[in-house]
């Protein structure tokens, strides 16, 4: 492949915030090219519109294929300007607040071992007892649990500092006392524990929700309440109060110190329902919008054969197809984006359940590209729809036969499976069998291990860890 096929490919495959950063690092490279900030200003040249003049073939990229020349003329008619709102696939938004980019801020929650630290530093410490208190904090995993036991906490210490085991343990209960509550514990149910000494005294069913804890927390994470209400000798109601205490405390005490930076998804196109048919348009603000600096081009008409011209004439040859490469991307991705708005629009209209089989030759053979092209296009590229947002490849998937003789899309099963888990008896769930039967009754034949294997992706748990209380 040529250098330039390669360009087109790789800009291909880019995110819109990875786009971002490939225009900047054009942008500081290539003086030939600068930013179109609406100012109109004097033409090099007097290229036609790339809507109106020579049209450019979208990317196929085929293994071994090349539809992009070697050389481009200085002298071509391509446009010196990239405008990416006006191509033959999109029309301007008609009043649509949706186009608006909201600036959002990073605010971190701030570390878990930070905050710890800071609180031994207030604690009236020896200097033996806060060497403890660190090793301590620092086997504190970001969900706010001990990860280490006391015995290897005091292995990590001199044994000529002459520490016991009870030293050790007396200094982890103390952070345990640290906030978050709850943190520094060995187990869900210490965590728990220690969190529920912190209520007061009279707190309605706090006694019994400790002797649940300390005595048959087995039970609960079986979800046996029978067994627990002749335990506990309680009626189901004062049972699901002990539960309701229980479930309001927090499995992951240190969950709100997360320093992990949130990803932000920023979608490729729009797709709107204008005159009763779906449409799909580019995001136009977030995409660059470059252009030919006019007054290094002017210098290259001259013909000189200086190295000064050389060196414009090559920067203003990659402009160029840095321009071609980027209009390229974008043809192709909506074309692929409205292949899938036309296959899939019984989801815009119905929802998941509604979901059509697909998989990425069906597509790459309706507009005439190679399956490679289409699996770069859908990956990492967003389209915001009525629905949310979706990635592209969320449209594919497999299909499963029906007794019709027709065919049903994983993804709709999945969703199927979804609405049947929400309506579901609390105190009687669905088993997996009896999910693939209620399919059976509608046509749509699935084993028992494939329903499994769709509520596992669905983070679903199996009907025992489901059944609770009503």
């Amino acid at each position: 492949m040529t250098p330039q096929l390669q360009q087109a490919i790789r800009l291909l495959q880019l995110s819109s915030l990875e786009l971002q950063t490939e225009v900047q690092d054009a942008l500081d490279s290539n003086p030939m090219l600068e930013q179109d900030d609406g100012i109109p200003t004097e033409s090099a040249e007097s290229g036609a519109d790339l809507n109106g003049g020579e049209k450019e073939t979208p990317l196929t990229a085929s293994g071994d294929s090349d539809n992009i020349p070697d050389e481009l003329p200085t002298d071509s008619n391509w446009d010196d300007v990239f405008d990416t709102g006006a191509t033959s696939y999109s029309s301007p938004a008609e009043g649509g607040d949706y186009r608006d980019v909201f600036e959002t801020v990073s605010v971190s929650a701030g570390d878990l071992r930070d905050h710890l630290l800071w609180q031994a530093g207030l604690t009236h410490f020896s200097d033996t007892d806060e060497l403890i208190a660190r090793l301590i904090i620092d086997s504190i995993d970001e969900d706010g649990y001990l990860s280490v036991s006391s015995e290897d906490i005091l292995g990590m210490l001199d044994s000529d500092m002459g520490v016991e085991l009870d030293e050790v343990e007396s200094v982890m209960h103390h952070i345990q006392q640290f906030d978050p509550i709850g943190v520094g514990a060995r187990s869900l149910q210490e965590s728990l524990q220690l969190q529920l000494q912190q209520f007061e005294p009279g707190t309605p069913w706090l006694r019994e929700a400790k002797i649940l804890l300390r005595d048959h927390f087995g039970l609960l994470g079986n979800r046996d309440f029978s067994k627990l209400c002749r335990k506990l000798k309680l009626t189901t109601d004062d049972l699901q109060h002990v539960i309701h205490l229980i479930q309001s405390l927090n499995p992951r005490p240190g969950s709100g110190f997360s320093t992990s930076e949130p990803e932000y998804v920023v979608p490729d196109v729009y797709v709107v329902r204008k005159k009763g048919r779906w449409q799909v348009e580019l995001n136009t603000e977030s995409l660059p919008r470059l252009r030919i600096n006019s007054m290094y081009a002017k210098l290259v008409k001259r013909g000189s054969n200086s190295s000064d011209n050389n060196y414009l004439r090559d920067n203003l040859q990659e402009a160029r197809w840095f321009l071609k490469s980027l209009q390229s991307r974008h043809e192709t991705l909506l074309k692929v984006a409205n292949c899938i708005v036309e296959r899939q629009h019984a989801f815009f209209d119905h929802g998941e359940e509604a979901m059509k089989p697909m998989v990425l030759r069906s597509v790459a053979e309706a507009i005439d590209m190679h399956e490679s092209t289409i699996s770069r296009v859908t990956t990492r590229k967003y389209m915001h729809t009525p629905r949310g947002i979706y990635e592209f490849k969320y449209f594919f998937s497999s299909h499963v036969s029906t007794e019709a003789g027709g065919e049903c899309s994983a993804t709709a099963i999945r969703a199927i499976i979804k609405k049947l888990v929400a309506a579901e008896n609390p105190a009687k769930p669905l088993s997996d069998n009896k999910m693939a039967s209620v399919l059976a009754e509608q046509g749509i034949n699935v084993a028992r291990r494939t329903i499994a294997k769709y509520r596992e992706s669905l983070s679903i748990s199996p009907s025992n860890e489901r059944k609770r209380l009503t």
